[in-house]
C-alpha cells in the first residue's frame, strides 16, 4: 500500500497516544482454507446482498464456538450443512455458537448470509450527482488494514491465509474485476455475474473487487495476462502510466530469486481512492490521480515509482506474507526501496542515491517534527497508525544498510532466500535475520537493534584539520543526538555502534579521481581519528557511499568544501558541500567565495538531483550574486531543477525576483510543477515587506487569471494558484477567491487544496474574516470523504485561535477513521502549542459554543500575527 502523507505537524510527541495497548493476534480455532463471496450489487442503493462461506479446518477439539469480525453488516442467517446456528452479534463481531464441538481434521463450511446498506468503509460506492456530473460510476473495495470486516464477514487479521472466490452480480454494462483467475462471465436478464477464483492462499485483507465500465488494455508477460482497467477515455494515459509493468515484472522476478507468482496482473485505476495504489493479490488498485497526460509525464515520476512499489508488494506482502501489523515494515520497507531499485535499474546509480535521499529526509522530518518510535512495535490504537514514514522510508533504508552491510552478491541471495523459505507463508522480522545468516552466514542482529527494534538514528557533526608539519588528517565525529549534560542519565541508549568508511579524495593526472579509504568504528559520543596520508587530500567524504540511515553537519574549511562539491565521485556527498557551503563558515552564510563555488556548480555540475540542491542552498543565501546564479539557473534543461530555482527565487522575496518569475506565471513552462511554484511564489513575494514590490492587486489579478484559464491535469498549476493567494495573508480578495474554490462542484485536486489555503490564509485576517474561516472548515468536517477531512484538519491545524480546537475534537471524536483520528488529536496539540495550553484553555476545548473574547483582545492578537508573518 502506498498512503497518502500529511508531513503538517512541528510539536513531537509520543508515538504512543492515550489508549494505545499490546495488540496480538487472536487465538486461532482453526485453518481457514477458502472463502466464497456469493453477493449481488444493488449501485443505485449503494448496498449489496448475498453470503459468505468460510471453510475453516479445526486446530483441536472441543470448539463450541466462533467469533469472526463483522461491522456494521445486516446478518440474516448462519448455517452449516444447510443446519441453522444461532448467533449473537453486536454490530462488530459475529459470535457464532456451534451445534457440534469440533474435531481436529474434520473442516466444515459455515454459511453466513448478510446485507449491506451505504457501508462507512471496506467497500465504497462512487458515482456522480449534482455537483459533479462526469464522475465515474464505481464501486471499490479497500481492506487494509482491518477493514475487510466492513465489507464481509471474517477472521480479520493478517496471519490467516486462504484461498477465495468472488461471485459478484453486476449491471449489464459494467466489468467487475477482482483476484486471481476469471472462471466465468454469466449474463442473467439486465445483469452479468462474474466469477473470479484465487487458488493461491492470501489474508482477508488482501481480497478485492472493482466494478465500472472501464476500458481493458491487454499486455502480458510471459504468456501472462497484464491489463490496466483505466476510464474510456483514458487509454493512452493508461500505457503512458503503466506501460513498463512487464519490463518491472521481469525486474523483480530476477532480483527477488522468485519468479512473478500469480496467474495474471491486473491494475485498476479509481475514482476517490483513498491511497495511493492497494498491492491486492494479483489485482492491484490505484487512485486514478496516477494517470498521466504527456506534460505530467515530462517530470512526475511517482506514477512510476507507484505502480513499481506495488507490484514489489505482490512478493513482499503477497507472495510472503507478515503474521502481525507490527512486522509490516517488512513489506511496506521492500515495497519502498523498490522503488529504489528500480530507479537504480531505470535511470542509473545517481538517480537512485538521490530518490534514497529524499526518502530519508521524509522519515527524518517525522522523527523530528512528530514522534519517534521503533520501526516494530505493537503498541498502539489502530494498527493502520503504524503506516507512516518510519514503516515506509526508514524501513526502506533499513534494507539498504543491509545490502551495504553484505554486498549486492549475498543481499540479492538472502532476499532470494527469504522469498523461497517463506513463499505462501507468515513471516515476522526474525524471519528475516535467519534469512540472512542462513544464505550469508552474517548476523545482522546489531543492525536490528539500533534501526528496527529502537527509534531514531546517528545526528553526526564532523570536523577536519590537516597537520601539515606531520601529514595527517583530523578527524572529529560528535553523535550530536546524545546529550551530555547531567540530565540525560543513560548517554549511551541513544548512541549508534557502526563502522563508517572515511574516504580521503586526490586528484591524478591520469587516474582522475581516486579515493584512499578508512573503515572507523564511532561508538562514543565524541571521537577524533587520525589518518597518516602521503599528502593533504582534495576532498574528505564522511560516510563514503552514505549508506547508513544518518543526517551530517559537515564543519570542513571552505576549501575543501569546495573541492569535494566539484570532485567526489558520490552526488550525495556533493550534496552534503553544498549544504555545509550554504551555512558558511560562520554559520550566517553570505560567504562570497561558497557562492562563486555554488554558482558555478549550478552550470557544471552533470546530475540534475545535485543541480536541485544547489539551487536551494543557493536561495539560503542573500547576496545579489546568488540571485543572479538562480536567474541563470531558469535556463536549466532540467524541470526538477528549474522548479528549484524558481522556489528558491521566491524566498528571496525582491521585485527583481519577482521580475523573474513573473513571465513564468504569463506563459507558463513545459512543466505543470514550475508553473505552479512560479504561481505560489509571486504571491509569497508580494506579501513582504518591501520598499518595493508588485502591488498586491496585481498579483491577484494575475493569480486569478492563472484559476480561470489554466485547469489542466490534476489541477497542478491552478493549485500553484492558490498557494501564491494563500501567502497573502492580509488580503480579503484573496480569502474570497480562496473560499470560492472550496464550494462543492470544484474539482476535487483544486478543492482540497483551497481547503487546505485556509489554514495558511488564516493567521493573518482580521476577526471577521477568521469567523468566516472557522465557520466554512466546520462546514466542510461535516463531509465524510477521507480526503475531505484530511484537507480539514491541515488547515485546522495551521490556525492560531481556541476555536480550531473544537472543531478538531468534534472531527476527531465523529469520524469512524483512525487515521483522521490521529492527525486531528495531533493537530489539537500543535494549536494547543500555538496559543498556550493551560487549564484555562483546555476548558475552553471543552466548552467552545460559550467561548467569549472581547474584540479588541482578538484583534490586537491578530495584529501581532500578521506583523510576524511577513
Amino acid at each position: 500500500m502506498l498512503q497518502f502523507y500529511f508531513d503538517d505537524h512541528d510539536d513531537p510527541r509520543s508515538f504512543e497516544l492515550p489508549g494505545a495497548k499490546p495488540h496480538y493476534n487472536p487465538d486461532r480455532p482453526g485453518q481457514v482454507e477458502h472463502i466464497a463471496l456469493n453477493l449481488a450489487l444493488n449501485i443505485p442503493q449503494q448496498s449489496y446482498e448475498g453470503t459468505c462461506s468460510i471453510r475453516l479446518k479445526p486446530v483441536r477439539n472441543g470448539i463450541q464456538s466462533l467469533t469472526l469480525d463483522a461491522v456494521s453488516l445486516n446478518i440474516k442467517s448462519v448455517k452449516v450443512d444447510k443446519k441453522k446456528l444461532s448467533f449473537a452479534y453486536d454490530g462488530e463481531q459475529l459470535n457464532i455458537k456451534l451445534n457440534e464441538p469440533t474435531k481436529v481434521d474434520h473442516p466444515f463450511t459455515i454459511a453466513i448470509a448478510y446485507s449491506v446498506e451505504k457501508p462507512q468503509r471496506g467497500i465504497y460506492f462512487v458515482g456522480h450527482d449534482r455537483h459533479d456530473p462526469y464522475k465515474p460510476v464505481q464501486v471499490w473495495t479497500q481492506g487494509e488494514d482491518e477493514d475487510s470486516r466492513f465489507w464481509f464477514p471474517c477472521f480479520d487479521y493478517p496471519g490467516q491465509l486462504a484461498t477465495s472466490e468472488i461471485k459478484i452480480k453486476v449491471p449489464k454494462q459494467f466489468m467487475a474485476i477482482s483476484n486471481g483467475e476469471l472462471i466465468a462471465v454469466k449474463e442473467e436478464g439486465e445483469s452479468k455475474i462474474y466469477h473470479w477464483y484465487q487458488k493461491e492462499v492470501h489474508p482477508t485483507y488482501l481480497m478485492t473487487l472493482a466494478v465500472g465500465d472501464f476500458a481493458e488494455i491487454q499486455d502480458e508477460w510471459q504468456g501472462k495476462p497484464v491489463t490496466y482497467y483505466v476510464e474510456k477515455n483514458r487509454q493512452e494515459d493508461a500505457r503512458r502510466s503503466m506501460g513498463k509493468t512487464p519490463h518491472m515484472i521481469s525486474f523483480f522476478s530476477q532480483i527477488f530469486g522468485y519468479a512473478y507468482p500469480y496467474p495474471k496482473y491486473a491494475q485498476v485505476c479509481v475514482a476517490d481512492f483513498i491511497f495511493g495504489g492497494m498491492e491486492n493479490t494479483s489485482t492491484t488498485l490505484l487512485t486514478d490521480r496516477c494517470l498521466l497526460d504527456e506534460r505530467a509525464a515530462l517530470d512526475d515520476q511517482r506514477t512510476e515509482t507507484l505502480v513499481a512499489h506495488e507490484l514489489a508488494h505482490q512478493w513482499f506482502g503477497d507472495l510472503v506474507v507478515i503474521k502481525h501489523w507490527s512486522h509490516a515494515w517488512l513489506k511496506e520497507g521492500m515495497a519502498t526501496y523498490s522503488e529504489v531499485l528500480w530507479t537504480d535499474h531505470e535511470y542509473g546509480a545517481d538517480a537512485a542515491a538521490y530518490y534514497r535521499l529524499i526518502e530519508a529526509r521524509n522519515y527524518f522530518s517525522e522523527d523530528k517534527n512528530r514522534y519517534r518510535r521503533p520501526i516494530v512495535t505493537h503498541v498502539y490504537r489502530e494498527a493502520i497508525e503504524l503506516y507512516d514514514r518510519h514503516l515506509y522510508e526508514k524501513g526502506g533504508c533499513v534494507y539498504h544498510m543491509i545490502r551495504a552491510e553484505l554486498g549486492d552478491e549475498l543481499f540479492f541471495k538472502a532476499i532470494a532466500t527469504f522469498v523461497q523459505d517463506n513463499a505462501h507463508k507468515t513471516v515476522e522480522t526474525i524471519d528475516l535475520l535467519r534469512a540472512i545468516e542462513k544464505a550469508t552466514g552474517r548476523n545482522l542482529l546489531f543492525l536490528f537493534d539500533q534501526y528496527v527494534y529502537r527509534g531514531g538514528h546517528p545526528e553526526y557533526r564532523v570536523s577536519y584539520s590537516w597537520d601539515n608539519n606531520n601529514s595527517f588528517a583530523k578527524i572529529t565525529v560528535t553523535q550530536t543526538q546524545v546529550k551530555s549534560d547531567k540530565k540525560n542519565p543513560h548517554p549511551h541508549k541513544e548512541l549508534f555502534d557502526l563502522k563508517i568508511p572515511i574516504a580521503f579524495g586526490y586528484v591524478h593526472e591520469t587516474e582522475g579521481v581516486k579515493l584512499t579509504t578508512f573503515t572507523v568504528r564511532i561508538h562514543e559520543r565524541e571521537q577524533s581519528f587520525y589518518f597518516p596520508l602521503p599528502e593533504k587530500p582534495r576532498f574528505i567524504s564522511f560516510d563514503a557511499g552514505n549508506h547508513y540511515l544518518k543526517t551530517v553537519q559537515l564543519d570542513y574549511p571552505v576549501a575543501e568544501l569546495k573541492e569535494q562539491l566539484k570532485l567526489d565521485p558520490d552526488p550525495i556527498s556533493r550534496i552534503y558541500a553544498a549544504e555545509a557551503l550554504a551555512v558558511g563558515p560562520k554559520k550566517n552564510g553570505g560567504n562570497l567565495e561558497a557562492v562563486k563555488a555554488l554558482a558555478e556548480a549550478l552550470k557544471q555540475e552533470p546530475f540534475w538531483g545535485v543541480r536541485l540542491e544547489v539551487a536551494k542552498n543557493l536561495g539560503k543565501i542573500k547576496l545579489d550574486q546568488a540571485f543572479d546564479a538562480l536567474v541563470e539557473g531558469l535556463k536549466d534543461e532540467n524541470p526538477w531543477v528549474r522548479r528549484a530555482v524558481v522556489e528558491a527565487l521566491g524566498t528571496i522575496k525582491t521585485a527583481e525576483s519577482y521580475k523573474a518569475l513573473k513571465p513564468l506565471v504569463e506563459k507558463g513552462d513545459p512543466s505543470y510543477y514550475v508553473e505552479a511554484a512560479a504561481n505560489k511564489a509571486i504571491g509569497s513575494i508580494a506579501a513582504a515587506k518591501l520598499d518595493e514590490k508588485p502591488k498586491e492587486s496585481r498579483v491577484i489579478k494575475l493569480l486569478k487569471t492563472v484559476l480561470e484559464e489554466r485547469a489542466g491535469w490534476n489541477e497542478v498549476v491552478r493549485n500553484g494558484a492558490i498557494a501564491g493567494l494563500s501567502e497573502l495573508k492580509t488580503s480579503e480578495e484573496a480569502l474570497n477567491i480562496i473560499l470560492h474554490y472550496t464550494q462543492a462542484g470544484v474539482p476535487q485536486p483544486l478543492r482540497l487544496g483551497a481547503i487546505r489555503a485556509l489554514g495558511t490564509i488564516s493567521t493573518g485576517q482580521n476577526a471577521p474574516a477568521l469567523e468566516r474561516i472557522l465557520e466554512r472548515l466546520s462546514e466542510l468536517s461535516a463531509e465524510t470523504f477521507f480526503l475531505t477531512q484530511v484537507a480539514v484538519v491541515t488547515a485546522l491545524g495551521q490556525m492560531e485561535t481556541p476555536k480550531a480546537i473544537g472543531i478538531l475534537q468534534s472531527l476527531a471524536d465523529q469520524t469512524p477513521d483512525g487515521r483522521v483520528r490521529r492527525i486531528a488529536e495531533e493537530a489539537i496539540h500543535k494549536v494547543e502549542k500555538k496559543i498556550g495550553s493551560d487549564k484555562a484553555l483546555k476548558q475552553l476545548r471543552d466548552e467552545l459554543q460559550q467561548l467569549k473574547k472581547q474584540n479588541q483582545e482578538l484583534r490586537s492578537r491578530l495584529e501581532t500575527l500578521e506583523a510576524k508573518s511577513q
